[in-house]
């Protein structure tokens, strides 16, 4: 792109969010002003007064002379938009339902991990009454281990549509003890799941968490930005393959909390329609 080159807009606000978003689609974590000039098709003493506006309200950092990242003020944002999240019971009845429409497997509720990377956390399950052995996990366990992006379904649903710098990030992180079989280890079969992933709207893993199961996933996206996923397993006995009838509605969950991330919030109710 040409300096100068227009994007959707010539106000200063504009500018700065292009010079945002740079920080997100390039490579590492530190850039300097003249990279961002490039990256956004601004001139380079633009993105100089851009960034040192930014310093003084916290939303870049200088790491040392001409290099700045993203501080802590744009973590705020984030985590203010976090708090538009779902109401939890609310949720939980949507993991419950969907136990229910695909024949009892186990639910589980994924998010990006705030810390340690680009990593999973689940958040909330439906599991009857299996206390997670036949995964070699405890309910404790899952809730509290943040896990690589690589390990099942659930992780290549949210890394499908991540940025790029961040796929590579993971990519290169030693791949997970905790993986099933089935783990993709082939960095270029991993890379053409992903692209499978974001044709299909849904990431299907054989033995990739645990020998013996098999899992399908859907990503959860509020205004185009991955949150998390939703991850159905079940016994691979149970499921020679991934009927339309088990895949819909793993769908419709994903996308009633995608909905309820647009949208800011659910109301008390469940919502019907899933």
């Amino acid at each position: 792109m040409a300096k100068g080159g227009s994007t959707g807009g010539s106000n200063h606000a504009n500018r700065v969010f292009r010079v945002q978003r740079a920080f997100t689609e390039l490579l590492g974590q530190v850039h300097g002003p003249g990279e961002l000039a490039e990256a956004t098709g601004l001139d380079d003493s633009t993105v100089h007064r851009i960034l040192q506006s930014g310093v003084h309200d916290g939303i870049f950092f200088r790491e040392s002379r001409g290099l700045y990242r993203l501080g802590s003020g744009a973590a705020r944002l984030g985590l203010k938009a976090l708090t538009h999240a779902p109401n939890a019971e609310v949720a939980h009845g949507v993991l419950e339902k969907l136990r229910a429409d695909t024949g009892g497997g186990l639910v589980f509720l994924f998010a990006v991990a705030p810390f340690g990377g680009a990593r999973k956390q689940c958040l909330d399950m439906a599991v009857g009454n299996s206390d997670l052995s036949e995964l070699n996990l405890s309910h404790r366990a899952l809730l509290v281990i943040f896990q690589s992006l690589r390990t099942g379904a659930s992780g290549r649903a949210i890394l499908a549509h991540l940025p790029e710098v961040i796929q590579e990030g993971v990519l290169a992180e030693p791949f997970p003890a905790e993986a099933g079989p089935g783990a993709y280890r082939d960095e270029g079969a991993l890379l053409a799941s992903l692209k499978t992933v974001r044709e299909q709207g849904i990431a299907i893993g054989i033995e990739e968490c645990a020998a013996g199961w098999s899992g399908c996933a859907a990503p959860v996206l509020w205004d185009g930005l991955i949150m998390g996923s939703i991850l159905v397993l079940k016994p691979m006995a149970d499921v020679p393959q991934w009927s339309d009838s088990l895949v819909e509605p793993i769908r419709r969950a994903a996308a009633a909390f995608t909905e309820a991330g647009g949208c800011g919030a659910w109301s008390s109710e469940t919502p019907s329609s899933y």
